[in-house]
């Protein structure tokens, strides 16, 4: 009997803390949003509750179980005067749950309780990782970028103010002859006023004679 009151008490406690849906209706909306982690269904449940417990758990992916109390013991732990069905919607109690049940029957339950703790194993490695991100934006750390595989790394870019880096090399008609005592002068380039000024162009027309104006070109009388 205590085993028995152990798991009543249990739900009774995932009730108060907020954990724990009653009913079909609450079940269904559970079920359907993913939060519901196991239905528990009454032993003396009917055989629609039954068949709407299966789909509801087919639905939220999740697992469902028939529990060995009556719906007016079940009703009693949640403070109802019956229930049918209950979900509870946190991973940790619904592995609790499963095992207390596993403790009274080994042979029904230590399958479920077996896949209850392998989900929240991994629910529990998940808020870790969860967290260490967390932590890890808020201190503006960041995971570094791994390098494909097989592919040299990018070379290294030149030194800012190294003479001769990072300029292409010049041809030998580019290189300036060194400046010395007997190089020549280089010439200056004459101002704009000393500038010789370029030659006009020969107007064709220059030996032409006027033609008047309003009498036409110019003919030749004849003799």
């Amino acid at each position: 009997m205590d085993s028995r009151n152990n798991i009543l008490s249990l739900l009774g406690l995932a009730l108060r803390g907020g954990n724990l849906a009653v009913g079909e209706e609450p079940v269904e909306a559970a079920a359907r949003a993913r939060d519901a982690r196991l239905l528990l269904l009454a032993s003396d449940a009917a055989a629609g509750t039954l068949r709407r417990t299966v789909h509801f758990a087919e639905a939220g992916q999740c697992l469902w179980l028939r529990l060995p109390f009556a719906k007016e013991e079940l009703g009693r732990a949640v403070g109802r005067t019956s229930a049918a069905i209950v979900a509870v919607t946190d991973i940790g109690l619904a592995g609790a749950v499963a095992r207390r049940l596993a403790a009274l029957d080994p042979v029904q339950y230590d399958e479920a309780a077996a896949r209850l703790d392998l989900k929240a194993k991994r629910a529990a490695e998940r808020r870790a990782e969860q967290l260490a991100h967390e932590k890890n934006v808020r201190s503006g750390k960041r995971r570094p970028k791994k390098a494909p595989p097989n592919q040299p790394p990018p070379p290294a870019p030149p030194r800012k103010g190294a003479p001769g880096e990072g300029r292409p090399p010049r041809g030998p008609a580019q290189r300036s002859a060194p400046r010395g005592k007997d190089a020549p002068a280089r010439r200056s380039r004459p101002s704009g006023e000393n500038r010789p000024k370029p030659r006009a162009k020969p107007n064709p027309y220059a030996h032409s004679r006027p033609v008047k104006k309003g009498k036409g070109s110019f003919r030749k009388k004849e003799s």
